[in-house]
Order: structure tokens, then sequence, then C-alpha cells
């Protein structure tokens, strides 16, 4: 990224340029970017191609005020944090699906962050409902945050008896084990430790955007964080609002005029027509 593309970058995070790239930069970072930057899936059902390259990433967050999933948003502001001085590195990972099934590898993608003033970081601004703030890497114990008590821990085996590793090992002798992250009782994903770069998560982007068995490709989502420490999601019609101390309020709206003013209004997408899902047979 030029300094002109980092600076616009900023601005729509409404963050100031930062002096040094430390870890009080990272969270307010982290933070703003949950709050400006929509996860959202609306390219799959618009029939937009999804390209994982840091140009086209950085355009769609920046040029064209969009959102994305998780190879986008984190993808791009991976590109932001490096080009602001911090040291990334791209992490692989598998979500957790119903009854505890991993889904396919390089199904997540995920950040390693190490700041200047020595600390190493799990940033993930691509999962919708996560941690508003990173995740303190090499701790092992809860950690408490807006979005809930998180924990990284060592994973067991997978289904395949799998532990993993990194390919260079713990100080040189045996693999790291992969890792997984918890929010509460909760699984949410089993992250490998081993680099990786942007174009090994092309497969995993285009089976998510494609696939009839994807998530992804079955409903319309449009989820944020809100000022006030809660989340917004449009889902589809379904417009739900959860405030920071978990109440909930759910209503549907009845035309496109409303839809298209949500997402102006709320996520500040601009859409000239409501997007309709792709794959409504499998919805739900």
């Amino acid at each position: 990224m030029n300094p002109t593309e980092v600076d616009a970058y900023l601005r729509r995070l409404g963050v100031q340029h930062p002096a040094w790239p430390t870890v009080e930069v990272l969270r307010e970072l982290h933070l703003r970017h949950l709050q400006t930057v929509p996860f959202e899936n609306l390219s799959v059902h618009l029939g937009e191609e999804i390209v994982l390259a840091e140009e086209r990433l950085v355009d769609k967050v920046v040029g064209a005020r969009r959102g994305g999933f998780c190879y986008e948003l984190n993808g791009a502001f991976g590109a932001l944090l490096a080009a602001l001085g911090f040291d990334v590195t791209l992490l692989a990972g598998r979500v957790y699906g119903d009854e505890g099934r991993l889904g396919i590898p390089y199904d997540h993608l995920a950040l390693r962050v190490r700041t200047v003033d020595g600390g190493e970081w799990l940033a993930d601004v691509g999962f919708g409902a996560h941690s508003h703030y990173p995740l303190a890497f090499g701790a092992r114990g809860e950690q408490e945050d807006p979005g809930g008590v998180f924990r990284i821990v060592e994973a067991g085996p997978d289904a395949a008896g799998v532990r993993g590793g990194d390919g260079a090992g713990k100080q040189g002798g045996g693999e790291v084990a992969d890792l997984e992250v918890r929010n509460g009782d909760r699984r949410q994903y089993r992250l490998e430790v081993r680099p990786r770069v942007l174009g090994d998560f092309v497969a995993g982007a285009w089976w998510h955007s494609t696939s009839p068995a994807s998530h992804f490709t079955q409903s319309l989502v449009c989820s944020r964080v809100t000022e006030e420490g809660g989340r917004i999601t449009l889902s589809g019609r379904v417009l739900k609002s959860t405030s920071a101390d978990g109440a909930r309020e759910e209503r549907e709206l009845e035309t496109d005029e409303e839809v298209l003013e949500v997402y102006r209004d709320r996520f500040g997408i601009e859409l000239g027509a409501v997007p309709v899902v792709r794959n409504p047979g499998r919805s739900g």
C-alpha cells in the first residue's frame, strides 16, 4: 500500500495516522475496523468476483466503502497493519460447525501481529461475532473482552489424528500443535501456526462463494459492532440489534426501500437493488 492508500484507509476507520505500531494503536484500529467495516457476504449474491489480491481488497474496503468476509477483511486489514509497520503473519483456520465438525482447509484467515512494544496478538476482524480487541497470542488463560471471555489453547488431534505444526518445530525439537480459539465454552476455530500467504486462501474463498454447501451461499448477512459496544445485523430482511448488555431487538423490514435504507444508513453501503439469496433451497 502506498501512503495515499494508507491515509484513505485510516480516514475510512476514523483514525489518525499513528506514530508507532504499538499494541494500543492495534487495539484502536481493530475496534474501529469492526465498527466501520461490516462483515458481509453481499458479493456472493450480487455476482461480484472476489479477488484475493491486496490492491483489490483495499479498493473494495476503502474505495467502494464495502465490507466482506474473512479473507477480504483480514486480508485488507493485514495489508494496512503491515504498511503501518506492524509485523503481520497470515494464519489459516478451520471453523467449528454443527456437532463440532471442522470446516474445509483454509476455511478462515486470521492475523498474527507483533508490535514494537513486544506484544504478539491474534487479530481477527473477519469472523463476525468475535473479540472486539486483539487477543494475546501466547496467553493460555481467560481473556475478558466486550465480545466474551476468550481462550487460546493448544488443540488436540483432529478427526484424522493430526495435531498440526508450523513445519519448523518448537525450538528445533518437535512440531508446534495447532491452537484452538474459544469463546466461553464454544469452540470457534482451529488455528494453524504455520505462516501463509494470501494466495493460499483462493480455493477456500472460491468454495465459500460458490458451493451450495457453504453457509455464505445460503443466506445474506451484513453485520458490525456498534459504537456502544453492541452489534447490528441485517440477515436478509430481518434487522437484529443487540445492546452491550445483551438485550435484543428484532424486526422484519417490509419493503425494498427499507432494506436499502438500512444498508445505506446503518452500514454505509449504497446498493442499487436488494440482494437475493443465491442458493435459497438450502437456506436455514
